[in-house]
């Protein structure tokens, strides 16, 4: 019922029982408690159609629900802030990771004490806390398997930690992974059956949503999608292999490119400074920015080839480039792509990288404490 009310937005007690295919006493049954324990809230009146009958109340997530802590953490960053039932970000804190950190504990210390500064902002207890971690996760025990750049979370049991801590229950899931949560509650995922999310920055990852459940591989390991190869004998990848998508597709790849065709300060170029440069005519910035768009749309006709997603959403610094760039990968994969007409790509950029994490991260507990199919 929850599933389909985030799905279908505000709706009454006869809609939700008429989606979900349960009767009205049992929607009511459901409804109430929600309602009494601040979860759901009742809104503006729906008259009766023609046929008659009572008239009828919209329901929706309350605004005095209790909020969600949302944590992003990265190799060199937190941030934190609190997320309402219905998505709304704020109490937003960030505190950067010092590159000389050689100890969880010390890590875990700033990063708890960012959470403690969103924590402290709301009226309430948080429902729980949500976390996104940029790396490997070991799914049976909540801890950070790898994280690059910061080897020294390796093993460290991040879940059980914040749950001693902070005494509410923690969610922690690989950053793909959970961006593709709040995407399907929260952004172009609602109501979809499959989809698939592609982060593309500094790295490449995905995350796909199969047949309404988020696809897990053995072991809980998440997709490897930079990794896939895309040029027999490419560049050499970090990972000791060449050719990997990630080798010509992700802003390493941007900014070399960019230094050696002689573009202004090439060590900071990213997609929205790449289109500006463009735009405003640039030697070289308009056939980099194509060769940019051409190399990301090549990994993404193989995976729609291989699982059909009915829309793929591009997360990450891609979203910076904005209509043009994703106007240049749309073409680029029509070019690329197998009958094209019966296989078209609905592509969309989603919300900004930290938004769209925290959603995410937010995400994470709310299926676990409402017992979300995910």
């Amino acid at each position: 019922m929850l599933q389909a009310l985030y799905d279908m937005g505000p709706s009454s007690r006869v809609e939700l029982a008429r989606v979900t295919g349960a009767s009205r006493a049992t929607i009511g049954g459901i409804v109430q408690p929600l309602i009494n324990q601040s979860i759901l809230e009742e809104g503006d009146l729906v008259p009766p159609d023609r046929s008659g009958g009572k008239p009828a109340t919209k329901l929706w997530f309350s605004k005095g629900a209790k909020p969600i802590c949302a944590v992003r953490l990265m190799h060199d960053r937190v941030h934190t802030c609190l997320v309402s039932l219905e998505g709304e970000l704020y109490a937003q804190h960030e505190v950067d990771l010092a590159k000389d950190l050689t100890d969880a504990a010390d890590a875990f210390q700033i990063v708890s004490a960012c959470i403690e500064k969103s924590v402290a902002s709301a009226d309430q207890e948080v429902l729980g806390i949500g976390m996104a971690v940029a790396g490997e996760l070991n799914p049976q025990t909540g801890s950070i398997a790898a994280m690059d750049f910061a080897p020294y979370l390796h093993g460290f049991p991040i879940k059980a930690e914040l749950a001693k801590r902070f005494g509410v229950p923690a969610c922690v899931d690989q950053d793909a992974r959970a961006l593709l949560v709040g995407d399907r509650w929260f952004g172009q995922g609602r109501g979809q059956r499959n989809f698939a999310v592609v982060y593309i920055g500094q790295s490449l990852g995905a995350a796909l949503y199969v047949d309404g459940h988020p696809y897990r591989a053995a072991g809980g390991k998440h997709c490897q999608i930079g990794h896939t190869i895309v040029q027999l004998n490419g560049q050499m990848c970090r990972c000791g292999r060449r050719g990997c998508w990630e080798t010509i597709a992700t802003l390493p790849w941007l900014r070399g490119e960019a230094r050696a065709r002689g573009l202004p300060q090439a060590g900071l170029l990213d997609a929205s400074r790449l289109v500006w440069l463009a735009e405003t005519g640039a030697k070289g910035a308009k056939e980099l920015l194509e060769d940019y768009a051409s190399n990301i749309s090549v990994g993404l006709v193989n995976l729609q080839q291989l699982m059909a997603p009915s829309c793929i959403t591009l997360h990450g610094d891609i979203v910076h480039g904005g209509k043009l760039m994703l106007d240049l990968i749309r073409k680029s994969v029509r070019q690329l792509m197998f009958n094209p007409g019966d296989n078209e790509i609905a592509l969309a950029l989603g919300d900004r990288e930290d938004v769209a994490g925290l959603r995410g991260a937010a995400g994470l507990v709310v299926c676990e404490l409402l017992n979300f199919i995910i």
